[in-house]
């Protein structure tokens, strides 16, 4: 049984979450403030860590700071529609994936078992059995091991969140086949909760980003205005 740490001042949401994630067979703890947290981390670290942004006495940031200075766990950060930089400084501090509220408590459920199933892999502690979606896959430059959640591009690590990860590989899948905005959404989050078109977009954005930043000349994936994006192997 996973141990999962929910650190939140809403009381609301330590309530509802901790609720869901129980009845999905974790084992959950509950924290109202990133201190609080801390001080319980320090004796035990659990398996994933759910963090609020925005706390007081010690915010999310600071939390998941002291988190990386002693373990690799998976760490999802939630945050407010608003808080887009918070969310870049936070991924590139070591956070895994976020999740922007309001969110779906199925979404979430989902984000964590990927990030456990990853770790576990990751460490070797269980066999998977090798399916489409879980071997590794070559695209031209491109490497992306599911299991592991690695990517690399001409050989240098990129590190992508659970959704970046998932759109990539959906788009690699097939090279040079139109992906709609609409297909993407369904890959990246399920039917319960609503996002537009904007919010794929960010993400790719993130995603192209993310890939110049190891390989200024990445092309890759192609817009095609009005329609959706595709993957150019190269």
């Amino acid at each position: 049984m996973a141990k999962i740490a929910l650190v939140d001042d809403d009381r609301n949401i330590l309530t509802s979450v901790s609720m869901t994630l129980e009845a999905e067979g974790f084992d959950v703890e509950t924290y109202g403030d990133g201190q609080a947290a801390h001080e319980a981390f320090v004796r035990r670290m659990p398996d994933l860590a759910v963090l609020d942004i925005k706390m007081p006495r010690m915010d999310g940031m600071d939390l998941l700071q002291r988190i990386r200075q002693k373990s690799a766990i998976p760490v999802i950060f939630l945050t407010s529609k608003d808080d887009e930089i918070d969310e870049v400084l936070g991924l590139r501090m070591g956070a895994d994936d976020y999740v922007t509220k309001p969110f779906s408590q199925r979404l979430l459920v989902e984000r964590i078992r990927a990030l456990l199933r990853r770790q576990e892999a990751r460490e070797g502690v269980v066999p998977v059995e090798e399916t489409e979606d879980t071997k590794t896959m070559t695209r031209g430059q491109l490497l992306m091991d599911p299991l592991r959640h690695a990517v690399t591009w001409k050989s240098k690590e990129v590190n992508l969140t659970v959704t970046e990860f998932l759109l990539l590989q959906a788009l690699a899948q097939r090279p040079g086949f139109v992906k709609s905005r609409d297909q993407l959404m369904d890959v990246a989050y399920d039917d319960q909760v609503y996002v537009d078109d904007r919010t794929i977009d960010s993400h790719i954005k993130r995603l192209r980003k993310k890939m110049r930043g190891v390989d200024s000349e990445f092309s890759a994936i192609e817009t095609l205005y009005g329609i959706g994006y595709r993957y150019n192997e190269e």
